[in-house]
């Protein structure tokens, strides 16, 4: 990237893996700190449904808006509402009717996907999208990642996000983490996992970093939380648009679990 100019550069825009604080900081510095709009959405929507605006300031790593068309409301744990100007972290649900929708899938039922067992606001059933989503104290959305992938650590709920935005600053030789739960194949509490990328030149032990990890996480999030293990892997599986496929981490982790419990 040395050498290029990139100063007549009026607005960058994201879309795929949710964008971190450091990450858009970096981006926008190229260009005299022009806004980074972000966009998250699906192929199912054919669309996004929330998005920054340039009628808007912006935050690094958020969303300042609902799409055009588009409706959401954050659900709580019971799948009620929170107030529309309330800090809040919970699933997003959608307003059913709105530009770019389908309304039906292939090899698969779409009333079952998306509505099944979603509450109803105002007369009308939400569309389950899957994220969970934080609004802050100033109306600005934050992606927590994906409700199948947050975890209960000793009793308590957490996203991978939430853990991974922390390992990520633990340590210098760090490029990237993935954070996964799992579940005994015997039973009992979840254990923690971090899939780890490391930065070009390094050469990290696993035992290492997960002392470095548990205080990082226990300092910044909970002192009850505990790394189980770390995975030092070359690269993360992902999709076309970049997205973690966290699922296929944990499957790995759940597999070779169950090997060892069979030994």
């Amino acid at each position: 990237m040395e050498g290029l100019d990139w100063t007549k550069i009026k607005t960058f825009a994201s879309t795929g893996e949710a964008s971190n604080v450091d990450d858009d900081l970096w981006l926008s510095s190229k260009s005299y700190y022009k806004p980074v709009l972000e966009c998250c959405g699906g192929t199912e929507l054919a669309s996004c449904y929330i998005m920054g605006s340039p009628l808007q300031p912006q935050a690094f790593g958020a969303f300042s808006t609902a799409s055009m068309t588009t409706g959401i409301v954050i659900l709580d744990e019971h799948g009620v509402p929170y107030p529309d100007d309330k800090a809040c972290v919970g699933e997003v649900g959608l307003l059913p009717h709105y530009l770019g929708a389908s309304d039906r899938l292939l090899n698969a039922d779409h009333e079952d996907v998306y509505f099944k067992g979603m509450p109803t606001f105002k007369g009308m059933r939400l569309r389950r999208h899957g994220d969970i989503l934080k609004r802050t104290v100033g109306g600005y959305l934050v992606i927590q990642g994906r409700a199948d992938d947050t975890m209960n650590l000793g009793g308590i709920k957490t996203s991978s996000v939430e853990i991974e935005r922390v390992c990520d600053r633990a340590d210098e030789s760090i490029s990237e983490t993935a954070a996964v739960s799992v579940v005994p194949p015997d039973g009992g509490p979840e254990l923690l996992v971090i899939f780890v990328v490391l930065k070009k030149g390094f050469d990290e032990q696993p035992e290492k970093l997960k002392t470095v990890f548990s205080k990082a996480i226990q300092t910044n999030l909970n002192p009850l939380f505990k790394v189980n293990g770390v995975k030092i892997v070359p690269e993360f599986p992902r999709t076309a648009s970049n997205k973690l496929l966290r699922r296929v981490l944990r499957d790995q982790i759940q597999h070779e679990l169950s090997v060892r419990s069979r030994m």
